[in-house]
Parts: structure tokens; sequence; C-alpha cells
């Protein structure tokens, strides 16, 4: 993949995410980062302080720096901000970060040289990825830890990921034919400030939520069949009238998708019911608001993905190198939060879903926890359960990472933006709502099912019978631990979306 820094797309990130691609950056770029790296070189040799290049850093910026020991001043930077702790930070969020890395020095505002950004390109190419830990950026000043880790694996430090071997990151570099790099005045700081780490998060975080909602669309339709709700609320006239782009495309979807349900044509005369509780009625509103919110994070993540948040930045066009502050990932962290909240309501309204389908009172006539022989059998009772706790636990993790601050570095970072890990958690999420709709998927299917001599819509039924390949119908309990598996598996990997007809996509114009 050849990337444009300034243009690069989120169906292009998402492969960078989910595949091996080798990744590298348009020719193009390459005269404005070398122009760049010249007045860099320039000011290192120069009388006046320019923070990052002859000086120390933080609170140490007063601190003026040979130019003999400039190099030395970059790797000492490195070495000493490799302070992450925790989990490794996964293989997909690592090459992103990368190819976010290259997409940010690639706009020649850095100061680096050609060659660094071709040591990034070489490691993608290889699958020889840093080892990166999780923990430890407060998403201010930059990712400093795990991008300190990145950029040390690259000088044959720390340790590296080899096509699934961890190494020593000299040894990694060596097996694959390449040499540490030795970075120059800037190169260390340009590596580790910028946002890329929250970002890489926060993108696989979309991508997840957006795929998921897609699917909630499936089992939403499915759970309206099985309580044989009705597709009144569902009119455009009553979508159009509010004007709000996702909640006029759910309601769009959801027509589309129960369209030719003999059960639903079986109830349109003579139902004594006036109207299905909101968890039915209100799909288009809720999911519809969700997928706005989602779209609303992607602008912001596409365009951060796109940034330069290094400091200090070399303006070529005036000769200068300024300081700012683009390291601080207070967008990302307002998009994380965002996308947070999405998961949270897709989940909450979707486990209502399931609630309504396992209680007689509300199931229109189902069985009680979705068995045909309640009492000797518990059927769906704890699957519903357990929906619950992870819905709650969604509840929790959604709570806003923006709002919380503390001040760092002897009070010179004083406000940061929490987006690190308002991003990784987006991960836990996005596996709790997978299982959330895995189970109103079992749910659903069993609900239809049960509606005997009536059939569902065309694109439900196939729904149904792709889930049937994994897991039967429930005729008498079993051991449901791996059909919950399953069923998460089938609504994260897209293909229940895709047996329904929906596209796969994540790109938020595409639904």
């Amino acid at each position: 993949m050849i990337l444009t820094p300034g243009s690069a797309t989120l169906d292009q990130l998402q492969e960078i995410c989910l595949t091996r691609c080798p990744v590298t950056l348009t020719p193009e770029a390459r005269p404005g980062i070398e122009a760049a790296a010249a007045l860099v070189a320039e000011a290192a040799q120069g009388e006046a302080a320019i923070y990052g290049i002859n000086t120390g850093f933080g609170k140490l910026a007063h601190v003026r720096i040979a130019p003999e020991d400039t190099a030395r001043l970059q790797r000492n930077l490195i070495l000493s901000h490799c302070c992450g702790v925790g989990e490794d930070t996964p293989a997909g969020v690592t090459r992103l970060m990368m190819a976010l890395k290259l997409l940010s020095l690639g706009r020649g505002a850095s100061g680096v040289r050609w060659q660094i950004t071709q040591q990034i390109e070489a490691m993608l190419a290889r699958d020889i990825l840093p080892r990166v830990p999780a923990q430890g950026s407060v998403g201010a000043s930059g990712d400093l830890a795990p991008l300190a880790h990145m950029a040390a694996a690259m000088m044959g430090e720390g340790e590296v990921i080899c096509r699934g071997r961890r190494l020593p990151a000299a040894e990694g570099l060596a097996e694959a034919g390449l040499t540490p790099v030795t970075l120059g005045p800037k190169e260390g700081l340009a590596l580790i400030n910028g946002t890329q780490f929250s970002t890489a998060y926060a993108l696989a975080g979309l991508f997840s939520a957006w795929g998921q909602a897609r699917a909630a669309l499936v089992t939403g339709a499915l759970s309206t069949d099985a309580v044989m709700g009705s597709t009144a609320p569902f009119k455009p006239q009553i979508h159009a009238l509010r004007g709000q782009r996702g909640q006029i495309e759910v309601a769009a979807a959801l027509r589309g998708l129960m369209q030719g349900s003999q059960i639903r044509e079986s109830h349109r005369d003579g139902d004594q019911r006036v109207q299905d509780p909101y968890c039915i009625r209100c799909q288009p509103q809720v999911l519809g608001a969700a997928l706005d919110l989602l779209r609303q994070a992607a602008n912001t993540l596409q365009a951060e993905a796109n940034a330069v948040t290094d400091n200090p930045l070399v303006l070529v066009d005036t000769g200068e190198i300024v300081s700012g502050g683009n390291f601080h990932a207070e967008p990302v962290a307002f998009a994380a939060d965002q996308i947070a909240l999405a998961i949270a309501e897709i989940g909450a309204i979707a486990q209502r879903r399931v609630a309504l389908m396992v209680d007689p009172v509300l199931s229109f006539h189902l069985p009680p926890f979705l068995t045909p022989a309640p009492g000797l059998n518990s059927g769906y009772m704890i699957a519903e359960v357990t929906s619950a706790a992870l819905m709650s636990e969604n509840k929790h993790l959604a709570n806003p990472c923006s709002t919380d601050s503390t001040p760092t570095s002897a009070n010179q970072e004083d406000h940061v933006s929490m987006a690190a890990h308002g991003a990784r958690r987006l991960e836990r999420m996005g596996q709790n709502l997978a299982q959330i709709l895995g189970v109103e998927l079992l749910c659903a299917a069993q609900g239809v099912e049960l509606r005997e001599g009536l059939s569902t819509s065309a694109p439900l039924s196939r729904a149904i019978a792709r889930l049937r390949q994994d897991c039967p119908a429930l005729a008498e309990d079993r051991y449901l631990a791996p059909d919950l598996a399953a069923a998460a598996r089938l609504i994260a990997g897209g293909e229940i979306t895709n047996a329904a007809g929906l596209s796969a996509g994540i790109t938020p114009d595409d639904l």
C-alpha cells in the first residue's frame, strides 16, 4: 500500500490494522521530508536555542546541548522514555501505529531524514513489530512511553515480535537483514512526540464498533420478528420528520431486512397490542444516533491519522522551527469517549431485547426462556444474565476518560488528555458488545423458529442459517458456553451481517 501523507482513508487504515500488507510512503513525500531535515541539521549546529534539537526536554528545556552531543541526546531520550508496562499492544494496533507515524513524518514538518521512514517501512514489510507495552501514556506531550518502545526497536534496543517470535530487537533486525538506525538531531523527539498510539487504538475501536453496529441491525430485526413486533414505527415518514441521518438509515435497513416476513404479515390485523416496548420501537432513534456518533468520531480520527502531531514543527516555507502543542491528544480522547458511548448504548438496547424475548409476559406467547420444555430446562435464562453483566460492565467503562487530567513532568505538562487508556478500553468494550449481540442472535433465532408454520424474511433466514452451521437450535439444555462464543465470533467477524446481505464495509459513509 502506498500512502500519501494527508490523504489516508479509513479503508486504508483498516486494511493496515487487519492485514500484514506492506506500507510505503509515496516517493513524492521525499523532497519535503529532506528539506525539513536540512533545516534541523543546520539548526543543530547553530547558536540559537531550539527546543529538542540543542536543548534538553520538558522541564529540562533550559539546558543547552553541545552540537557533538545531539545524537547522544536523542538516544538517551528514547532509552529513558521506554517505561511502558502491562500487556503487549496487539499486532494490528502496532502496525497501524507505525503506519500513522509514517504518515505524520511524511508531511515534511518533523525534520527527520528519509532513512528513518525507510526503517519503519522495512520493519512493516518484514513483519518485525516492536513489542510495545500498552500502559504508560497520559496522552499529552505525545504517547511518549509506547512510541519510545517503537523507536527503541528501530535502534536495535528493546524487543520485537518477529513473525510471531519474541526476540531482542537487535537480533530480530539482523535476522531480517536490517541495520539499527542511529538517530540524528530531533529524530528521537519526532518519533515519540505524537498521538499515533492513542489514535491507532481508537481507530481499531472504531472499526470494531462500526461493524457491530451494523450487526445490531440484523439482530434487532430478528428480535422484532421473534416477538412479533410492528414495523409501523420504521415508516420513512416518521424519520424524515426528524431529519437525523442515522435514524433514517436504520429505519430503512430494518424495513429492508424484514420485508417479506410471514411472521410480520401474520399479525398485521387483530393484534391487540397498541405499541411495542422502546427496545423494539425506538431502534432507529437509538442505533441511528450511535451511528451518527461513530461518524463524528471517524471524522476526527481520520483527520488525526493524517496530522503532524510532534513538536517542535519545522515550517519549511518560512524556515522556522517552532514549538506548539499538536501532541496533546484531546481530539482523540473525545473521539474515544464518543465511541465508548455508542458501544454502550448499542449493547444496552440489545440487552433489553434479549430480556424481552426470554420473558413470557412480554414475548407474545414465546415459552419462558425460549425453551420448548421449561422447568426441566432453563433455556437461555443465564445467557440473558450474562448479557446483562456485560451491558453493565460497558456502561461503567463508558464513563469519560477525557474529563480526567493530572499534572506530570514536574508540572510542565500540567493538563493531559488520557486518550491512551480511553482508546485502549474500546477493545474490551467491543468484545463485550459482540457477546451481547451474540446472545441476542441466539435468542432471536430461537424465537423465530418457535413461531411454527411461519417463516421470517429471506435476509433474516440466511442469517439464521449461518448461525445454525455453528449453533444448533436449543431443543433441550446443553453446555452453552461454546454457543455463546461461536455467536460472538460470527458477530465480530461480520459473517451474520454478510449472510443477511449487508455489505461488510466500515466506511462511515457506507451503510
